[in-house]
């Protein structure tokens, strides 16, 4: 059977946005519900994302790359302990663009750079939730 995700599928993948500015966070989930994306929530507390990812399973996480205390590298590396199967869900977000070589290695599937354009952001964010669903589907 062929692998097959619906526009349905994709607004309806689990999205947790993760910013410390909890104005920028508000601002991301409000773009994704406006574009049609159902199950959006944030933190803006970096510590919380490996339990909240161990609950919830998100389909992407999007992860902004500096923040005090435990930064988006930090989280990144709890999450590669979560995902057994190897696959890190996570779209970085950074203003520094030096950050990104580093981002993708620690294991971020894409990257987007601040300030971004919301139709460049929607895009790739459908982009990640569809690979993700579609290597869900294939792994089971």
């Amino acid at each position: 059977m062929p692998l097959a995700i619906t526009p349905s599928d994709i607004l309806n993948g689990r999205i947790l946005v993760v910013d410390d500015q909890e104005m920028t966070a508000r601002m991301l989930t409000e773009m994704l519900r406006e574009a049609g994306c159902s199950a959006t929530s944030f933190t803006t507390n970096a510590s919380e994302v490996g339990e909240l990812h161990r609950t919830h399973r998100y389909d992407l996480i999007l992860l902004d790359l500096q923040m005090p205390g435990m930064n988006g590298f930090h989280v990144m590396e709890e999450l590669s302990e979560i995902e057994s199967e190897g696959y890190v869900p996570v779209l970085a977000i950074t203003a520094e663009p030096s950050h990104k070589p580093h981002a993708l290695r620690a294991g971020a599937k894409d990257f987007i750079s601040q300030p971004f354009d919301p139709e460049e952001g929607q895009t790739r964010i459908r982009n990640m939730l569809e690979v993700r669903l579609l290597h869900d589907q294939a792994r089971s």
